[in-house]
């Protein structure tokens, strides 16, 4: 999602407040191995790399995904596995750190030689280990978090959303049902500044009008001049990138100057279930969030109640299968690189990344899912959902497929 450390550290450090709560956080890494006995048990296991966040600030994200990757592996292999081989999993700990990270995803190459990695959260940590994977490494890359667009590196693949699938039906649904005046409140680093250029461009395309675009430090939590602002502009619409630890103080300042309550409405497209706890109910009431998947989605979906319900007897506890948290990209991810081992009848990085440029998959969380031809992001369903008592209904789906204009 971030380009930037920083932002995710303080997210998450804050959000760790209440998701680590009373829960022992795992720091096993290794491999996790299954029994031979298949029809081509002789030429070894496929080996699978996980690298992701198992401790530290973003720990919560890292483990979910990891849990979903233990959860794939064990469907392929119980499946039979792939190319008669079974798969074998190693995940490293990125631990929310740059300097570590190279070092143990080093060993995921190196020591494991592993076929495929997928992983990484934030986007400065995609930048730190996709060099070791792809250019030193020559391993296929998956990385399945939303981010900001604009990583076309050859044998890297994405499978999170980019801006325009989560701004180019969100803001003309936000423009009808909360208005045309926009404030754009964001966090000083990367990310929000290249997601607001692109929301501004959809805004005015759509008849609306940015009034106010601000950016602040990260640790920033005193926002009484920009509510000021918002109030005296009338603003009708937030559409808020400021990251913890300011976005609570900051929707709980918006409230308390009645901006909800004089019809003004929140928008949040990192926003998910995880983050929903930041506020007291009423203080987000009817925030907007745009994202790949919500629990909410599974009350109409078999395929996703399958996948949700599977997830949550196999790991209960604090760390959700949630979108904002990548655990729907690494699904997507491995079920799509699954499809493109299978067509290509091998696992050498150039014959399963030509597959998996235009992989597809019928079924998965929120729906199906395809690589862009020659892009190397992924098409896949959109669904925007309000914030009603403390937890998200779905007001609209995506017509279809959505594009992710990247690359």
């Amino acid at each position: 999602m971030s380009s930037d450390s920083n932002f995710q550290l303080n997210r998450r450090r804050f959000l760790s407040n209440f998701a680590f709560a009373g829960t022992a956080i795992a720091t096993g890494v290794g491999s996790w191995v299954v029994p031979a006995g298949w029809a081509n048990a002789a030429a070894g296991p496929i080996k699978v790399g996980i690298a992701t966040d198992l401790t530290g600030p973003i720990g919560y994200a890292g483990n979910a995904d990891a849990n979903v990757a233990k959860m794939v592996i064990k469907q392929i292999n119980d499946a039979g596995g792939l190319l008669g081989r079974p798969l074998e999993l190693y995940i490293e700990d990125t631990a929310s750190n740059e300097a570590v990270a190279v070092g143990n995803v080093r060993k995921l190459i190196q020591r494991d030689k592993v076929d495929m990695v997928l992983g990484g959260v934030t986007s400065s940590m995609r930048n730190a280990i996709k060099d070791v994977i792809v250019s030193r490494g020559k391993t296929l890359y998956i990385y399945p978090q939303l981010y900001e667009g604009k990583e076309c590196t050859a044998n890297l693949f994405c499978t999170g959303p980019t801006p325009a699938q989560q701004c180019d039906e969100f803001i003309p649904w936000l423009i009808k049902n909360g208005g045309k005046k926009f404030a754009l409140p964001s966090a000083n680093y990367v990310w929000p500044h290249t997601l607001n250029a692109y929301a501004r461009k959809v805004i005015e395309a759509n008849g609306g009008e940015v009034v106010l675009e601000e950016y602040y430090p990260l640790d920033q939590i005193d926002f009484s001049s920009t509510v000021n602002r918002i109030i005296s502009n009338k603003v009708d619409v937030v559409f808020n990138t400021i990251i913890p630890p300011g976005v609570g103080p900051f929707f709980k300042q918006l409230y308390e100057a009645g901006f909800l309550k004089n019809g003004g409405r929140l928008a949040c497209v990192y926003y998910d279930e995880n983050t929903l706890g930041i506020n007291q109910p009423a203080e987000i009431e009817g925030l907007a969030s745009c994202l790949d998947y919500f629990k909410a989605v599974a009350k109409d979906d078999p395929v996703s109640a399958k996948i949700q319900a599977e997830y949550d007897k196999a790991f209960p506890g604090t760390f959700l299968f949630a979108a904002g948290s990548a655990a729907t990209g690494t699904y997507r991810g491995l079920k799509l690189w699954e499809a493109a081992v299978k067509e290509a009848g091998k696992i050498d990085r150039d014959g399963v990344a030509a597959a998996l440029d235009h992989a597809k998959i019928a079924e998965g969380p929120g729906g199906p899912a395809e690589m862009v031809p020659g892009k190397r992001h992924c098409k896949m369903n959109m669904y925007t959902a309000v914030a009603k008592n403390g937890s998200y209904e779905i007001v609209e789906r995506s017509k279809g497929l959505v594009d992710p204009k990247e690359c």
